[in-house]
């Protein structure tokens, strides 16, 4: 193994980043994910509930909980990105990835303020068609993002570990 992608598997800080094959980064991304993926759920359900309401609103917070989430995420990832050796396609892919999530967190952020800004008389009422049209093209965005931490993870293997410590799970 290169001492590059030796590097690249190793955590900068195994407290903060999570421990060498158990990165702390793919565990937190569960909570922005669900929480949107839920969200646009609710957004669609509020179109055509007889009483949307409730659904806007949970919306709206779903939205709240899924940037904390990402805020929480991207601290972890950050520490992967350090660990990448600098001018590798890697580290390229991960520069990407990233700016892609910055760019998506911001915008869910930005639908959260735009509901929460919202007249009191839409109170009530199905989610508005541009919030709504906002949350589908950054989740459309975030599964771009998705697929390049995959390929981080599963073409690069970065925070993956090697071959020789997996291979610990297929003796008998």
């Amino acid at each position: 193994m290169t001492g590059e992608l030796h590097e690249a598997k190793r955590p900068v800080s195994a407290v903060l980043a999570g421990p060498y094959g158990h990165p702390f980064h793919p565990m937190l991304v569960a909570v922005p994910i669900g929480a949107w993926v839920a969200s646009m759920v609710f957004d669609l359900a509020s179109r055509f509930a007889p009483d949307p309401g409730f659904l806007a609103e949970g919306s709206k917070w779903l939205i709240a909980i899924g940037v904390l989430g990402a805020l929480a995420a991207a601290m972890a990832g950050f520490l992967d990105l350090f660990a990448i050796p600098a001018g590798t396609p890697a580290f390229r892919t991960g520069l990407l990835h990233m700016g892609l999530n910055l760019v998506i967190t911001a915008a869910y952020a930005a639908g959260f303020l735009w509901r929460q800004a919202l007249s009191p008389t839409a109170a009530g009422g199905p989610v508005a068609l541009g919030p709504l049209l906002l949350s589908a093209g950054s989740l459309a965005l975030l599964v771009v993002s998705g697929y390049l931490g995959g390929k981080l993870a599963y073409r690069y293997g970065v925070r993956v570990a090697d071959e020789v410590t997996q291979a610990g799970g297929f003796r008998r």
